[in-house]
């Protein structure tokens, strides 16, 4: 009886059966798991729509053109052969830093003028010069091809206005190339502009009159107080448009197809080109994951700087 009381003394007592509900309540209460639990459906949607995708692709890429047989790095291979997808590798690189470098450096000057607007005509000009970023891309790029469309041009009309001769703005390979980098420069500023706007907002004026008083002027106030205390935001700025450059699609697809000769096509229009028009899925999935390894060693150093940066100011 004694050791049967005990049996049902220990199964009755109040805190046997709720140790584990006490640690499951301190597991759920700690921000670790609400933050987890919270970003669980976006953790989803990534899984599904990008981590998915991605393996899918490289699994692509290995296959021969009927997806039937493994043939290893071979698709990689062939296209580093190709004269045409080397014309691609330079194109690309050559569109996304021109194209950034451009941005970063009209976005700066815009922002310094927008900075400098007092009161109300700010959000006036600030709202007008975001109107590019604003509109979908595809259409504004069929405008611009309009404008450089060999018959009904406008700039060509504005040429003969002077009376100088037409320009073939997308014939040519060259010119055909500075007329893509030219329409992502004007898509493409905006942003730029509104995030140096935004940092230089960010930036204490005690600092500037600190400088006043050492007696810097307005260029030494640029690059020992602003450029500083800018260095993230410019850094990660500059990373996300470089991604979203090298990724462009919509520009060079419309305005030039690729053309002429192959000049002006990009890692996703010939991607797009091999692997749908053709035909060669596999092969357009490993052109397009030749971007992978640019992107993530320019990613390495911009995000090594900017931690050391922040690692810097903290102490």
């Amino acid at each position: 009886m004694a050791d049967g009381s005990g049996i049902a003394a220990t199964m009755t007592s109040p805190g046997a059966g709720r140790v584990p509900m006490g640690m499951m309540q301190r597991f759920l209460q700690r921000r670790s798991t609400v933050a987890f639990l919270l970003c669980l459906p976006l953790i989803a949607l990534i899984a599904g729509f990008v981590i998915y995708p991605a393996f899918y692709a490289i699994y692509l890429s290995m296959l021969n053109k009927k997806m039937t047989t493994f043939v290893g790095f071979g698709n990689f291979a062939f296209l580093l052969k190709r004269h045409t997808f080397q014309l691609v590798i330079f194109q690309s690189c050559l569109f996304a830093v021109t194209a950034v470098v451009l941005k970063a450096i009209l976005g700066f000057i815009l922002a310094h003028l927008m900075h400098n607007i007092p009161g109300g005509n700010q959000k006036i000009w600030r709202g007008l010069l975001l109107v590019p970023w604003v509109i979908p891309l595809a259409l504004s790029t069929l405008t611009w091809w309009w404008m450089f469309d060999p018959s009904y041009s406008a700039f060509n009309w504005i040429l003969n206005q002077f009376g100088l001769e037409n320009v073939p703005w997308l014939g040519v390979g060259w010119i055909a190339r500075i007329c893509t980098i030219t329409v992502n420069v004007w898509f493409g500023t905006p942003f730029f502009m509104i995030m140096y706007l935004a940092a230089l907002k960010s930036v204490p004026e005690q600092l500037y009159e600190a400088a006043a008083i050492d007696g810097a002027n307005a260029v030494q106030k640029l690059f020992f107080v602003t450029l500083p205390m800018m260095r993230n935001i410019i850094s990660i700025t500059v990373l996300f448009s470089l991604i979203v450059t090298f990724a462009d699609f919509d520009i060079v697809r419309i305005l030039t197809g690729g053309g002429p000769q192959d000049m002006t096509h990009v890692f996703a229009t010939y991607a797009f080109q091999v692997g749908i028009q053709s035909g060669d899925i596999p092969l357009g999935a490993a052109d397009s994951l030749f971007m992978f390894p640019i992107l993530a060693f320019a990613a390495f150093f911009v995000l090594r700087g900017v931690t050391q940066r922040t690692k810097e100011i903290a102490t």
